[in-house]
């Protein structure tokens, strides 16, 4: 019998390899089409002319007054912060060298906690490297470690805080914002027995308003929960010593956790929690965004002391900001402009539209050589779009009459509506 011929091969098609790019492009065009697509500006700050900058073009550098900048005192230029940073560094180098584990617990970042502490007046404090890994850290680890626990969190905060309760894994319930009936309606809801952790804000940092801290720790207290308190808004900006909205408020001692960063009023880097010791060291042993992460460096914990330090001796930059934070708004609203109602130091102007939002700011840079950046979905809900203003004690009438008039000509040229246009903003 003749042997059976092999089957000729059969051609095989062309695997089609995976359009990775492909994805990658089309989810940053559909950034483009919402008009949110975000354009990092080229800014060179100088120490000693705060709020002035340099702006970094294609046609070369030019100077130009920033109006958005979370520097609220100008403390990153201050002669202490940087004469502490310049020390450290001189001496003890720059990087941390490893984990707070592993060689990265410097003494200078030791010395950090205990100044957080003592201005928090709690037991004890710890240092992330921001104040997004610090919500995110803090908020899961605590949640997780609670048996069967319930997060109730404010309708507006931040996406760090959403992180945080997302990653947690657990239970959670969303109350309207500053709402403290739809508050205390969930918390009746459930057994008082239940582990609960309320957290909210303290300043909300897009509209400007701020949390009722009194009344949401009552209910904590009436109904067995705790709370979590981001004041990161506030540190150093209100209260006898600059810690905040509940040292204003004399809430401090009542509230569990307290949030904060060093990146904003303090002009430095870094974020933080202060609590009773337990609290502190449950989230030190158990956060894997606080055990596997490299050390704050020595001259940055060392200049984020020295800001802490003059702050709760000064008040001179707080009531300063605040001073310039007021003439501020007068002027703009006397000049037409729809300011958004603010009761703290930040003064949202609302355009209502991603693409003239950009607009504006472009014509502002472009123009007047003031930079605002736009604040667009998702930072804020779509139709609020808005120009989120910070002056600081930096900012003197001059340049803020500067400012009324460039807006003036910004809303004209571009036909955004003036304040008499517009219902439900303040004239």
């Amino acid at each position: 019998m003749a042997a059976s011929r092999p089957e000729p091969l059969k051609e095989r098609a062309p695997l089609m390899a995976f359009d990775y790019e492909r994805v990658f492009a089309d989810a940053v065009d559909g950034v483009r089409e919402e008009k949110r697509y975000r354009v990092f500006t080229d800014l060179a700050r100088i120490a000693g002319r705060f709020p002035h900058a340099v702006h970094h073009t294609e046609t070369g550098p030019r100077d130009i007054v920033v109006w958005c900048s979370n520097d609220y005192l100008g403390m990153g230029q201050h002669p202490a912060v940087l004469e502490a940073f310049q020390d450290t560094a001189s001496r003890l180098g720059v990087g941390a060298g490893g984990t707070r584990n592993i060689s990265g617990n410097n003494h200078p970042l030791v010395m950090l906690e205990r100044e957080l502490a003592d201005l928090h007046g709690k037991e004890n404090a710890l240092v992330f490297t921001s104040g997004f890994v610090s919500n995110e850290a803090t908020i899961s680890t605590l949640a997780r470690l609670l048996p069967d626990c319930l997060i109730l969190s404010d309708q507006l905060n931040h996406a760090s805080m959403i992180e945080g309760v997302r990653r947690s894994g657990v239970e959670k319930k969303i109350f309207r914002h500053n709402d403290l009936e739809h508050l205390e309606d969930l918390l009746k809801a459930q057994d008082r027995e239940r582990a609960k952790l309320i957290v909210f804000e303290s300043v909300y940092s897009m509209d400007g308003d701020v949390g009722p801290v009194g009344r949401i720790c009552d209910l904590a207290e009436k109904y067995g929960a705790m709370t979590y308190i981001d004041e990161v808004h506030a540190v150093g900006m209100y209260g006898p010593r600059g810690a905040g909205i509940a040292e204003r408020e004399g809430e401090m001692a009542r509230l569990d956790v307290i949030e904060g960063t060093l990146a904003k009023a303090y002009g430095c880097l870094g974020g933080y929690i202060a609590a009773s010791n337990d609290i502190v060291d449950a989230v030190r042993c158990h956060a894997p965004g606080f055990i596997f992460t490299t050390a704050l460096p020595p001259a940055i914990a060392a200049a984020a002391t020295a800001s802490i330090r003059h702050l709760k001796g000064s008040g001179a930059e707080r009531e300063g900001q605040q001073r310039q934070a007021a003439t501020t708004k007068h002027v703009l609203r006397s000049r037409g402009l729809p300011v958004m109602p603010s009761e703290t130091h930040i003064v949202p102007l609302l355009v209502g539209d991603p693409e003239l939002c950009k607009a504006a700011s472009d014509r502002l840079l472009d123009r007047h050589g003031l930079y605002i950046q736009p604040i667009n979905f998702p930072t804020v809900p779509r139709g609020t779009e808005r120009l989120r203003i910070t002056p600081t004690p930096f900012h003197d009438d001059e340049l803020v009459g500067e400012l009324g008039e460039a807006l003036v000509e910004t809303w004209s040229a571009l036909g955004i509506p003036f304040a008499n246009e517009r219902i439900g903003v303040a004239a």
